[in-house]
């Protein structure tokens, strides 16, 4: 199994555009998201600034050999007392699942973007939550650091790539 992650360009753009409806499709079960009239689901808001805002946000899409296996929407934070990166959308299509492409992709990314990271879930959605864990725990050797949103109650994990990276 080769595996790949790449920077998606804007001429590709739709690409991430179209794996967004099964990303919204996934999260049905956990918030009220519905279709339109077209059995599509709305546009994701801020899509567009992954190819206009400059060196800010990256999208990424993930294959093994050669095929679309993912997407990874990877912000980084200016002036913000959370960290420096933001893992904002991580998404590996349901045939690509438990075989390791995802742990494979967000340790990748973390290497890519070394510093202090954040990286959080629907709370309701205890899956994600349990393969954040697992993935940020193996790549930290456990130093990582959950708090919750007082507001809705989401859960965040938060770790540095730096001591890591030096250590790799």
């Amino acid at each position: 199994m080769e595996l790949g992650i790449e920077l998606v360009p804007k001429e590709r753009k739709q690409l991430i555009s179209n794996l967004m409806q099964f990303y919204l499709y996934d999260f049905t079960q956990y918030l009220e998201l519905d279709v339109n009239r077209d059995g599509l689901f709305p546009i994701y808001p801020g899509l567009e600034a992954y190819w206009s805002s400059g060196n800010n946000k990256f999208a990424y899409q993930m294959t093994v050999d050669g095929a679309t296996a993912g997407f990874a929407l990877v912000d980084r934070l200016l002036r913000s007392t959370e960290g420096q990166f933001y893992m904002t959308e991580f998404f590996v299509m349901k045939k690509y699942r438990r075989t390791g492409v995802g742990t494979w992709a967000a340790h990748k990314l973390f290497d890519m973007f070394p510093g202090d990271w954040k990286v959080s879930q629907v709370r309701a959605n205890i899956p994600a939550r349990n393969f954040w864990h697992r993935v940020i725990g193996s790549y930290t050797d456990g130093a990582f650091q959950e708090r919750f949103n007082p507001k809705q109650g989401n859960p965040s994990q938060y770790f540095s790539t730096l001591n890591i990276n030096t250590i790799k």
